[in-house]
């Protein structure tokens, strides 16, 4: 990542809310060709989220503390602040001197772009104003949030305006946060109901739906240079397991998360 930042563009995408074993299962069973095309070796990568909720990953990962893979570490961190005594912090890491990686990305001359999903993003409060107050560029509209079936096309499209109107030689970092796995998903699955409610299948659904626009988003953000690219949960979400609903709570349903990074070359799609 030394290397990386000041050279390419970068895009982080959290699938917020995603539990790993429904990304996991959906990628092998063939059901997300566009998300799986770009996957190293076609897999997700199983992380431990660190935050139990949006507004704690989140906080986390803007530090720089992505999410950990699932198995002993020290594990090298991709970007990490400047602190004495870091164990994950390597040679290859990007270290900044700001407070967190937004404004680093900002100080390396990087243009930081926000695209809000969920209501930590949504600008309509103090407290849904910390985290897109981090960037120069925010975006959130009701027709990007949870509630909305047609939540990722809006954004995506909103991506590509924000592209497309950058000087040709102005670096990138967009993030978008996508609410479509978040509750409530049930009208992503053709059949569901208000009533009855999420599920895992309608979750599962929603995933799809994400993975039939991701394409666009990709092309946009390739569209001028290399595109170093992060797809990842904030966290899961249980539905029933072990007698659990919801997240902010330390099921393993909840910590466990999909991850990938790769590089997205010009008129990825």
């Amino acid at each position: 990542m030394s290397q990386v930042v000041g050279r390419d563009d970068l895009l982080l995408v959290t699938l917020d809310t995603l539990r790993f074993d429904v990304a996991a299962e959906l990628a092998e069973a063939g059901r997300l060709p566009n998300l799986a095309a770009h996957l190293p070796g076609g897999r997700w990568e199983e992380r431990h989220a660190p935050g139990s909720f949006t507004y704690a990953s989140h906080q986390a990962m803007f530090a720089g503390f992505l999410p950990t893979p699932a198995a002993p570490g020290p594990h090298p961190r991709l970007f990490a602040a400047r602190f004495e005594g870091s164990e994950s912090t390597a040679d290859r890491t990007y270290v900044f001197d700001a407070p967190d990686l937004v404004s680093g990305l900002a100080d390396a001359g990087y243009r930081t772009v926000c695209i809000g999903g969920v209501g930590f993003f949504n600008k309509r409060g103090a407290l849904g104003s910390v985290l897109p107050g981090m960037f120069q560029e925010s975006h959130w509209e009701p027709e990007f949030g949870v509630a909305s079936p047609t939540s990722f096309e809006a954004q995506v499209a909103r991506a590509e305006r924000v592209v497309a109107q950058l000087p040709a030689g102005q670096r990138l970092f967009l993030f978008v946060n996508v609410p479509s796995l978040h509750q409530p998903n049930w009208f992503h699955l053709p059949g569901a109901t208000r009533e009855a409610g999420d599920s895992r299948a309608t979750h599962a659904a929603a995933l799809e739906y994400v993975d039939r626009h991701i394409g666009r988003l990709f092309a946009a953000a390739s569209s001028r240079r290399r595109c170093f690219t992060i797809v990842c949960s904030d966290h899961g979400t249980a539905y029933g397991d072990d007698g659990w609903t919801g997240h902010r709570l330390g099921h393993e349903s909840v910590w466990t998360v999909p991850y990938a990074h790769f590089f997205l070359e010009p008129g990825a799609h």
